[in-house]
């Protein structure tokens, strides 16, 4: 199930449509979650009939499918922009700092772990989800090659692959603390990462190996 194929050249009302039914359902899966969150609602909040919802998505997993393409959308734009910059570890600390900052947006965490969630139970919404994951795990990959390549360092595949999922660990945890603990200490943690992931990604350790 994917959202209606956005044609070429869509006209400027068509895509503030889209956007509004994508804010209104993302408000109502953040509330309601999945299964709670209706049509009738979605509609509610976005101040559109039924027919528009379903001129622009088949339904509500086409929805899902929409967000999840939103949210990969900005992170192939950083992770190209990470690649295109002329010094790339000032820009991935602030790149970190941005990551860490998101992560801990309650509501931004809870509407990713919703969607995380029924990807375990609802295979339609796991091949979603996982397409996203593959899309997101190959640029973040190439970043990763070019920053080892910038310092002159090797990067075998394997590490490339360890590092990359290391990282989508590490953000996927902040996810779930910000549901958990509400008063982390944003500036420390965001520091505490900074010098985790550039010792990572910067170790002159041949990345074969462990130690």
């Amino acid at each position: 199930m994917t959202a209606a194929p956005r044609a070429t050249g869509e006209s400027p009302r068509s895509e503030a449509r889209r956007a509004q039914i994508l804010a209104a359902a993302r408000d109502c899966f953040r509330r309601n979650g999945f299964h709670g969150a209706s049509i009738a609602q979605i509609c509610r909040e976005a101040g559109m009939s039924a027919g528009h919802i379903y001129h622009y998505f088949e339904n509500k997993e086409a929805i899902i499918a929409a967000i999840v393409e939103q949210d990969l959308d900005r992170l192939l734009t950083m992770t190209a922009e990470l690649r295109a910059a002329p010094d790339i570890l000032p820009a991935i600390s602030a790149c970190t700092a941005d990551g860490v900052r998101d992560s801990l947006n309650v509501d931004e965490a809870a509407l990713k772990l919703e969607i995380v969630a029924e990807a375990a139970r609802n295979p339609r919404v796991a091949d979603i989800v996982r397409t996203a994951d593959r899309r997101c795990r190959e640029s973040v990959t190439a970043t990763l090659r070019e920053h080892r390549r910038q310092l002159g360092l090797p990067a075998d595949a394997q590490w490339l692959e360890a590092t990359a999922e290391l990282l989508a660990i590490l953000y996927d945890g902040l996810m779930v603390r910000a549901i958990r603990r509400q008063d982390i200490p944003r500036e420390a943690i965001i520091s505490l990462f900074q010098n985790i992931i550039l010792g990572v990604i910067g170790s002159a350790h041949h990345p074969s190996s462990p130690y």
